[in-house]
């Protein structure tokens, strides 16, 4: 692959842009859709495994590690984004300045349960299980301090470092904003975090072998989960006096993740995960319809986690039967879906726009509450003509007005 398969060649007026994706997010907002949004997330991993883009330096194991390349990388991914992938996305110069976060990326929680981290060169770091072979270490675990345990230590670390750093720089212009939190003010999920702990295969055996020791540590993480929650908002609440949602834990619309419940069937997350979700629910949730983030085909789940959680929004991330989820769920349920990564990644501009075709065809567009997503996380690599290519498609055959 060469150097301009990774960047948008065409001009783009972003102000006529950024226009028109404020029309379409306002009237799909409004229940009145002209067409379907099309959204392209990526986690900074595309920055570390695609050199062409990554002029930093900096491996992920940097990234880490140094509050200072955390803010660069940060900020070179940052702009990739905006003056590349063409979606309904803000796209250019950002109007109030470059947002740096800590980003840990989905080692954070298991991190704060004190798990050692591992590096892969300029792989995703993770981390690795405390409790997999000494799964009785559960029982001397302390619960580590909400904002300065284990990980989160350095997370906060981070945090200081770039308050000071970051109103103090510019950046092709513009000035760098500074987190507003840590990491750990939401959740990935009660069963994603007990598998990191104890590993995927060991947790799922405990289901069968030891379901006491299961729930033991499922109470353990979900009740430190609400713990370190409660405690961070506490935390920027005294930052912000005057936060419109000060002292409120219950807020609309929660969201909240859990991705290793596609390893389960519906009886058993039923009967050993629903218990801690409720409870994640009854803490945070005003009463609202939630939303709920699941990476792999989940969908076996969807219909159960609607009627019981009032889950009304649903990301899927790999193959699924779109006519099938649409008519399970009815038209009331926001659903994002698209093609896979591997097809994104991998195929031509015109297997994409025919699988974007198939797609909204299948009847998912049923209500207006579809959004064609790059299946919940950009494939490092992706050529940008196959971004496009989504886009495109997601205009030509996601109207409403046909």
């Amino acid at each position: 692959m060469g150097k301009n398969e990774f960047f948008l060649t065409k001009r783009m007026d972003f102000k006529k842009h950024n226009e028109e994706l404020k029309r379409v997010w306002d009237a799909y907002n409004n229940r009145k859709p002209y067409r379907v949004p099309v959204t392209v997330v990526g986690s900074i991993s595309n920055l570390f495994a695609n050199p062409e883009i990554n002029n930093t330096g900096y491996t992920f194991e940097d990234f880490f590690k140094n509050p200072q390349a955390q803010i660069e990388c940060q900020l070179a991914y940052q702009k990739w984004v905006r003056y590349n992938l063409i979606c309904d996305n803000e796209m250019g110069p950002p109007k109030d300045g470059w947002q740096i976060n800590i980003d840990f990326q989905n080692s954070y929680e298991a991190g704060w349960f004190g798990c050692p981290l591992r590096y892969f060169g300029n792989g995703v770091p993770d981390t690795i299980p405390i409790l997999q072979r000494d799964k009785n270490k559960l029982y001397a675990m302390e619960s580590p301090d909400p904002l300065r345990g284990n990980l989160l230590s350095r997370a906060m670390e981070f945090f200081e470092y770039m308050e000071d750093k970051c109103p103090k720089m510019e950046f092709e212009g513009l000035p760098v904003n500074p987190p507003a939190s840590i990491p750990g003010g939401g959740t990935d999920g009660p069963f994603s975090v007990a598998y990191k702990l104890r590993g995927a295969t060991e947790v799922c055996i405990d289901m069968y072998e030891d379901p006491e020791y299961f729930h033991n540590l499922m109470n353990f993480v979900t009740e430190n989960i609400i713990r370190r929650i409660k405690a961070i908002r506490r935390w920027c609440w005294s930052r912000i006096p005057d936060s419109p949602d000060k002292d409120r834990f219950k807020l609309p619309n929660y969201h909240f993740a859990d991705d290793a419940i596609a390893l389960i069937s519906t009886e058993q997350y039923q009967k050993f995960v629903l218990p801690y979700h409720k409870r994640l629910v009854e803490e945070f949730s005003d009463g609202g319809p939630i939303s709920i983030h699941l990476c792999g085909d989940a969908t076996h789940h969807f219909k159960f986690l609607k009627e019981n959680l009032k889950v009304y929004s649903f990301d899927t991330g790999f193959p699924v039967d779109f006519s099938k989820v649409r008519q399970e769920l009815g038209p009331d349920v926001q659903i994002g879906g698209g093609p896979t990564v591997m097809l994104l990644k991998d195929g031509s501009p015109e297997t994409i726009r025919e699988e974007v075709k198939r797609i909204c065809t299948s009847g998912i567009m049923e209500g207006g509450r579809f959004i064609l997503i790059a299946a919940n996380n950009l494939a490092p690599c992706t050529p940008i003509e196959n971004i496009e290519a989504l886009y495109e498609a997601g205009k030509e055959f996601g109207r409403y007005d046909l």
